[in-house]
C-alpha cells in the first residue's frame, strides 16, 4: 500500500480523529491544530506525534511544515522556514548545523544541542516526548530477553539481524514500520534493548529497560547527532553507544546496555508534561475541538 496516497492519508487521519475522540482531555478545552511531523512512510517514532498529543488535549492534523502551527516529535526542524512563527514541542534537528527560528514559540526541544542551534530560550523543556509513553501505557509483561530494534534503513542488515539467531536468549526483532502503540508494546515487553533507532532507545528509557545503541551502514541522515542531542539530557556526559562490528556477539552488545537514571527520566517527563499542558492554551486560536474540526481539516485556519 502506498502510504502517501491521498485516500490512504485521509483514512489514516480519520482513524486518528476517532482515537483522539476517546481521550477525555480532548473534551475539556481540547484544540485542533495543523501540525507537522514526518508522515512519508510508516514509522513508529513519527507516529508518536498523533499518538501522544490527544492525551494532552491536542488533535494534530498533518500539514506540510510551512502551513503548520505546531511542530511535533522527530528530527524535523530543518523543514521549518526560518520565519516560521508556530509552536515547537519536543522537535529536534537532523543535522548539527544552526537553524535559527527567531519567530517560533519554543516550549520544548529534544536536547541541549538543538536548543543551542535554533536559538531557543533558556527555560524550554528538554527531552524527546517519546519518553512519556510509560506515563500513558503501563509496561507490558516481559516476553523477550532482548529486543533488536533496527532503524528502517537497517531492517535488512544481515549481520545485525543474525544476532537474533543467538542460541539461548529469547530475541525479538522489532519492525519499526508499525504504529507507535504496537512498537511501544513490543519494546516494553523486552528485558534489554539493542537499537539503531533513536526511539527504540527513548522507549527503553521510558520503561527503565537497559539499552544500548549502535550505528550501521547505511548511515542515518545526520549521523549520530540526534542520539547525542537526546543523550545530552538523559545521560549528560555519557553515551551508551557500542560501535558495531560484524564479528561481535549479542553478548558483546548487551554487555554495554544500561538503564537511564530513573530520577533524570522522571524529571524530564515532568518538564515535558508541564509544557504539554500549556499547548491547548497557547494554540487555542488554531481551532477548538470539536467545533472547528471540519474547518481545520479543510485547511481554513
Amino acid at each position: 500500500m502506498n502510504h502517501t496516497r491521498p485516500a490512504v492519508r485521509r483514512f489514516r487521519q480519520l482513524r486518528r480523529i476517532a482515537v483522539a475522540a476517546t481521550r477525555p482531555r480532548m473534551w475539556r478545552g481540547g484544540v485542533v491544530v495543523p501540525t507537522h511531523w514526518w508522515d512519508g512512510h510508516p514509522n513508529f517514532g513519527d507516529d508518536l506525534t498523533p499518538w501522544l498529543l490527544p492525551n494532552y488535549g491536542v488533535l494534530p492534523i498533518h500539514r506540510v511544515a510551512a502551513r503548520a502551527r505546531l511542530a511535533g516529535v522527530g528530527s524535523i526542524l530543518e523543514f521549518l522556514p526560518t520565519d516560521w512563527s508556530g509552536v515547537i514541542w519536543g522537535s529536534g534537528l537532523m543535522n548539527g548545523e544552526p537553524h535559527v527560528l527567531p519567530s517560533a514559540r519554543v516550549l520544548a526541544v529534544r536536547g541541549h544541542l538543538t536548543k543551542e542551534l535554533i536559538g531557543a530560550p533558556d527555560d524550554v523543556a528538554l527531552g524527546d516526548p517519546g519518553i512519556l509513553v510509560a506515563r500513558l501505557r503501563p509496561r507490558p509483561k516481559q516476553r523477550w530477553d532482548v529486543a533488536l530494534v533496527p532503524h528502517g534503513h537497517h531492517r535488512s542488515h544481515t549481520s545485525f539481524l543474525a544476532l537474533a539467531e543467538t542460541p539461548g536468549p529469547r530475541v525479538r526483532v522489532v519492525n519499526v514500520h508499525q504504529t507507535a502503540e504496537r512498537v511501544v508494546r513490543e519494546i516494553g515487553s523486552s528485558g534489554t534493548v539493542v537499537t539503531t533507532s533513536l526511539h527504540g532507545l527513548v522507549t527503553a528509557d521510558a520503561y527503565g529497560i537497559p539499552a544500548v545503541w549502535t550505528t550501521l551502514e547505511p548511515a542515518l541522515g545526520g549521523g549520530a547527532f540526534k542520539f547525542h542531542d537526546y543523550e545530552s539530557v538523559v545521560t549528560p556526559g555519557a553515551t551508551r553507544c557500542v560501535p558495531f562490528d560484524p564479528g561481535m556477539s549479542l553478548d558483546d552488545l548487551v554487555g554495554g546496555a544500561a538503564a537511564a537514571p530513573r530520577a533524570t527520566v522522571e524529571s524530564v517527563c515532568d518538564a515535558l508534561e508541564e509544557s504539554a499542558a500549556r499547548l491547548p492554551q497557547v494554540l487555542r486560536a488554531a481551532g477548538r475541538f470539536p467545533r472547528d474540526l471540519l474547518r481545520v481539516l479543510a485547511g481554513r485556519n
